[in-house]
């Protein structure tokens, strides 16, 4: 697990410390469009990212694993934006040596919902910072500015990407989960335990504490009959002690390119 820890923290160093690259056709061929999408009936608008890589070149999930770093956006510029919610389309599993990564390959279009701070026209601006990796891991930072048009026409890459998302945990017919939380002399332990149905699978397990400052390690997993049990080390990154919130924890099951979505688990009884 320490071993782990410090390759996601150097790595982590690495990619923020370097100098930025602005991506474009002769800089591995990392492009970024604004798709400008459409008006909800609420008002909100569905925009999307699309990010184009050359072959055999990935970028991360917003869960990275040991071997990446999750994407980073900044807003600064954009105008008449209260929130942003992402709707991140399923991933990929990696593996580098004995590391886990988790993210795309190619070409992906992150849909986002944009939510106005007030009636008028919204303008999003700022920057995209993420890290892409063939043979070698290189920073990116990709610069936007696009204004976003009342629109009803719905763009079909981010329909699709929409399309692409896991299913909750109620439509897999995954009704309850448990967390159970023991100390260890770093942090803690949590094991997580669900029983599946006949036609769901979980070939990769990704376990997210909502606290960006919490490191978990890739989980070992069992499975007997229907029960899936899966166990992750959680480490506070300044080494401090702290609580886990299991509302907050959240649970993705990966298998051939199909993934459950579970938010939340109780205590064992």
């Amino acid at each position: 697990m320490a071993m782990y820890g410090a390759m996601r923290l150097i790595i982590a160093l690495a990619i923020l410390l370097a100098p930025p690259v602005a991506a474009g056709p002769s800089d591995h061929e990392t492009q970024l469009t604004v798709l400008s999408g459409w008006t909800t009936a609420s008002g909100s608008q569905m925009v999307g990212l699309q990010i184009d890589m050359a072959d055999g070149w990935k970028t991360y999930w917003r869960a990275p694993g040991d071997a990446g770093i999750p994407p980073q956006v900044s807003w600064v510029g954009s105008q008449n934006i209260k929130g942003a919610a992402f709707h991140w389309p399923v991933p990929e599993v990696f593996y580098e040596g004995s590391a886990r990564s988790i993210g795309y390959s190619g070409s992906v279009t992150i849909p986002i919902e944009i939510f106005p701070a007030s009636d008028g026209a919204m303008r999003l601006s700022g920057t995209l910072d993420i890290g892409v990796c063939d043979e070698i891991c290189v920073p990116v930072t990709l610069d936007f500015d696009q204004s976003l048009p009342a629109s009803n026409t719905r763009d079909p890459a981010i329909v699709a990407a929409l399309v692409d998302r896991p299913a909750t945990a109620s439509e897999a017919g995954i009704s309850d989960v448990t967390c159970k939380v023991d100390p260890t002399p770093k942090g803690l332990r949590v094991t997580t335990q669900m029983v599946l149905p006949k036609s769901a699978a979980a070939n990769a397990v990704i376990i997210e504490t909502g606290d960006p400052a919490v490191w978990v390690s890739e989980p070992t997993t069992s499975r007997q009959g229907a029960t899936l049990t899966a166990s992750a080390d959680l480490v506070h990154v300044n080494g401090s002690g702290f609580a886990l919130d299991r509302s907050a924890v959240r649970i993705t099951l990966l298998s051939e390119r199909q993934a459950i979505d579970i938010i939340g688990c109780r205590a064992p009884s």
